[in-house]
């Protein structure tokens, strides 16, 4: 009964489903998203900009010295030692003096690898026959990269799940954390009560130990009574508020103002103090509520509710969160990764861009987008993160040569999930089975010794969703009027 049911669901599915709808996905949305990020580039030549379009990627392809570009089967590049990867054209407009100029809509800025069986990849389409004409494996699942001639997997990564709020005891008293994602910049905000009662607040780039309270009568809520209404009206809440209320040194928010600018930027003038405390508080503080001015207010509201939450689980109202828990954690796969990488390489082509244009105007040479674009720049990252394994972030191992030992190797590291946790440290709890593992992690293949546990395989027919856009989450939720 089971067997027919395995065999029912792999009839129509592949054991790579999830990489390729991930990689898929990236191809479609997730290399436009980042390029409409950016939207336009300043030069540092006077009046002159380049706004960015639509990007176009075809099928893989490459250049003989002696009858130029010709498509490329992956037999091929594994058998001469090359790449399979595909052309990236991007739309790029220049703008003189605020007049658009479309002389060269496509311009080829790069390649990126393909993975074997996905949309780009001429395999996809192909019967049994012709992929043994091409001296492929029928049974292959696909999933992998050829970089080099070497097949290459991107191993999934487990992490804590972002932008959600968690509570949990640590030796100095109640922590309220969040992985607070924007665009791919990840900020750790947090919130400690100690065993006191008195609340502090971190996140990147500030020193430890910033007064909430403070924090509080910058963002939005200068009078005492604002704050206290701010929180709820309940009595444990309320004996933790007004105690840091009695602790704070600031009484208005140009005191307060001072004393958190001083405490960022020690030793240095006031207009760059007050630069800098501003830019941090839209930037680094829970940037995924907005990195405007108009998004304090919220920013402050949520920093109650933090703050809230760590006063409950303190007083055992609620129940501290399980950092183990499945679904506390989130797995990126091949396309978040590669998106990652993308974006790391295509801020280095702009970067190579505005020297190339200042260089050109230096020399007094006509200024002209496709002399201005270096292909290498973008394609030289992504091609040595992927033969190295060495990502953004300083992750290491996240591309390893395919284990070809047997078909099932094969498999299993196709399956494959790291934690990112160091394997020096014992990490006890992280390493032991969980509950919620059953049916998504097999429990029983993993590495013996330090990896013990930190590697982990997905289960048989486990598979991962590749995420919805929270704009249209958050579109659905305020529809049906949902509240906290």
């Amino acid at each position: 009964m089971v067997e027919g049911l395995v065999e029912s669901y792999y009839r129509v599915n592949t054991l790579v489903n999830q990489q390729l709808q991930s990689y898929n996905k990236f191809v479609e949305s997730g290399i436009q998203q980042v390029i409409d990020r950016i939207g336009k580039i300043s030069t540092n030549v006077e009046g002159f900009e380049l706004k960015l379009g639509k990007v176009r990627i075809e099928q893989p392809r490459y250049y003989e010295v002696k009858g130029g570009y010709r498509q490329i089967f992956p037999n091929e590049a594994r058998l001469r030692n090359l790449g399979y990867s595909a052309p990236v054209f991007l739309e790029i407009i220049p703008v003189f003096n605020g007049v658009e100029r479309p002389v060269y809509s496509d311009v080829f800025i790069g390649e990126i690898p393909v993975m074997l069986k996905s949309k780009l990849c001429y395999l996809s389409n192909m019967r049994r026959e012709e992929l043994i004409e091409n001296g492929e494996d029928p049974d292959d699942p696909g999933g992998y990269f050829i970089i080099n001639g070497s097949e290459r997997v991107l191993v999934s990564i487990e992490d804590l799940v972002p932008n959600k709020l968690m509570v949990t005891k640590e030796r100095n008293g109640i922590v309220s954390k969040i992985f607070s994602t924007y665009f791919g910049f990840r900020a750790r905000c947090v919130v400690e009560r100690n065993n006191d009662g008195v609340y502090s607040v971190e996140f990147p780039s500030t020193p430890p130990g910033i007064s909430i309270v403070q924090l509080l009568r910058v963002l939005a809520f200068e009078k005492d009574t604002e704050i206290l209404a701010a929180f709820s009206s309940e009595r444990h809440i309320r004996n933790d508020v007004i105690l840091n209320l009695e602790g704070e040194q600031s009484k208005t928010r140009e005191e307060a103002v001072d004393l958190l600018s001083r405490k960022l930027s020690p030793g240095q003038p006031p207009e760059f103090r007050l630069n800098r405390m501003e830019n941090l508080l839209d930037s680094y503080l829970l940037p995924h509520i907005g990195v405007t001015k108009a998004a304090r207010l919220d920013k402050a509201k949520y920093l109650v509710k933090m703050g809230e939450r760590a006063t409950r689980v303190a007083y055992r109202e609620i129940a501290p969160d399980d950092k183990d828990h499945y679904a506390n954690k989130r797995v990126k796969l091949a396309g978040d990764l590669m998106e990652d990488l993308f974006r790391y390489a295509f801020q280095f082509l702009i970067k190579d861009l505005v020297y190339q244009a200042s260089r050109a105007e230096a020399r007094g040479r006509r200024l002209q987008v496709h002399t201005l674009i270096r292909q290498d720049a973008l394609g030289d990252r992504v091609k040595y993160a992927m033969a190295t394994g060495n990502w953004v972030a300083g992750q290491t191992g996240v591309s390893q040569l395919l284990d070809r030992v047997s078909y099932l190797s094969t498999i299993s590291h196709l399956r494959r999930i790291i934690s990112p946790l160091s394997k020096k440290h014992p990490h006890f709890k992280a390493r032991d089975l969980h509950g919620t593992h059953i049916g998504k992690l097999c429990p029983n293949e993993t590495p013996e010794g330090p990896s013990c546990s930190l590697v982990k395989n997905l289960s048989v027919m486990a598979e991962v969703s590749i995420g919805a856009e929270e704009a249209e989450i958050e579109r659905i939720l305020k529809t049906y009027e949902v509240k906290q």
